[in-house]
């Protein structure tokens, strides 16, 4: 996975490369990319589309803190079991940044990747792009290249400035919003949300799920300043309880009821035909690697999840309690910027086996031995996943692995069959 951003200025840049012959020099001018530092504005965005002309394709963006990348997940598979074509843009990626442009849930070729990254560069002002700009741009692109009928766009840090707020959506989905990034959003909920809130546009639509009563106001206050409609996807949707999701765990029945609703007013809103058992299929058939994942690797289970905040973290306590799922050991690792102290408490609830802490790769790494110090007890630091993944084998019960997505990358590369359904 290539470096998130930081805040702070840009160094000048030297906008040499104006043509990719190889995907590998794409992926190394993307990687330079990532060196930089993060400035929270859409004015490069905005210019970019202003030369170039935004493609004419309905956008349903998806906001908030964790679910995103599941939500999204279910309107691209109720949309597609419905016949529509469907491009859907999310982030991060776990081993190659193609995971993050997908029509029809279907990775690009390198070869388009190399075509469309060399159109974006014709338009004036594109070397100024960010990493997650650029990609946000090639997305359209492919969108507009493949003719889809629905564009799932998924944001990345924010709401108000993220790159993918710049086209327009005709209906925007809000997730859970919980408290992550509090060094660039905001210290408090109220921050975050407030932020994430600036996506609903001027008389736009935007359907919620539930939300802390913080996250709620923010959202209510920014809808009616804008004069928008915000829709509650309870009264937009019946509940899925009864349906086997495509996605383990119970909080996904949240994730899903909230596509369900957005789907059903994207196609109210386009005279499209929806009936309960495409939508039952469509629901069943979703698929997203690393979300309560279950895998046999060797003849063990192992249970990977990208929880990598406390909020979702309560959401995978919640999930093995109800499925009665008893983790023999955990193997837990997190960024230097999260906040750890907040997921400690839960950290130490999800198994009652041993804690293995392994030493991670990048510069946003944590110290791994400072988190086993932390998590106290029955925590120890290890050389490696791999490591981890070997210890204790004589143990019952799946291993489960959580804490960072960066964590999940580093086995999706060792074990690349799962990434897939």
């Amino acid at each position: 996975m290539f470096r998130e951003f930081h805040t702070g200025r840009f160094p000048d840049r030297n906008p040499l490369v104006t043509h990719f012959s190889t995907f590998s020099e794409l992926s190394a001018y993307m990687d330079r990319l990532g060196l930089f530092r993060m400035d929270l504005t859409l004015g490069r965005m905005e210019a970019f589309w202003a030369v170039r002309g935004q493609p004419d394709i309905p956008v349903v963006h998806v906001v908030g803190t964790n679910g995103k990348g599941s939500t999204a997940a279910f309107l691209t598979s109720l949309a597609r079991a419905h016949g529509q074509k469907v491009g859907t843009f999310t982030s991060p990626h776990f081993v190659t940044p193609r995971e993050r442009i997908q029509v029809n849930r279907r990775m690009l070729s390198e070869q388009a990747w190399l075509e469309l990254a060399n159109e974006a560069m014709t338009v004036p002002g594109a070397e100024d792009l960010t990493y997650f700009e650029f990609q946000t741009c090639l997305a359209m692109l492919a969108f507009e290249r493949a003719g889809v009928d629905l564009a799932v766009m998924e944001a990345g840090l924010g709401g108000r400035y993220d790159a993918t707020n710049v086209f327009a959506p005709g209906l925007t989905l809000f997730t859970p919003i919980g408290m992550d990034h509090e060094k660039i959003l905001g210290p408090t909920l109220s921050d975050i949300a407030g932020d994430k809130a600036g996506a609903i546009r001027e008389g736009g639509v935007a359907l919620t799920g539930p939300q802390e009563p913080e996250a709620m106001i923010r959202l209510q206050e920014r809808a009616e300043a804008v004069r928008a409609r915000l829709v509650y996807a309870v009264d937009a949707a019946d509940p899925v309880d009864h349906v086997r999701l495509g996605l383990r765990g119970i909080h996904q029945t949240t994730n899903a009821r909230l596509a369900l609703a957005g789907w059903r007013w994207f196609a109210a809103g386009r005279s499209l035909r929806t009936d309960h058992d495409t939508e039952r299929f469509g629901l069943e058939s979703a698929f997203l690697p690393g979300r309560f994942q279950s895998v046999n690797l060797d003849g063990r289970e192992i249970i990977l999840d990208g929880a990598h905040n406390a909020h979702a973290l309560v959401a995978l306590n919640a999930a093995i309690r109800a499925e009665g799922v008893r983790p023999g050991k955990l193997v837990f690792a997190c960024l230097r910027d999260k906040n750890l102290t907040d997921m400690l408490p839960l950290i130490r609830t999800l198994t009652e086996g041993p804690i293995l802490v392994p030493a991670m790769h990048g510069e946003r790494a944590a110290d791994n031995r400072a988190i086993a110090a932390a998590i106290g007890g029955r925590a120890s630091a290890s050389e490696s996943l791999q490591a981890a993944l070997d210890a204790e084998p004589e143990l019952s019960g799946p291993t489960l692995v959580c804490g960072s997505l960066y964590l999940l990358a580093e086995f999706y590369i060792l074990n690349p069959r799962f990434l897939t359904a």
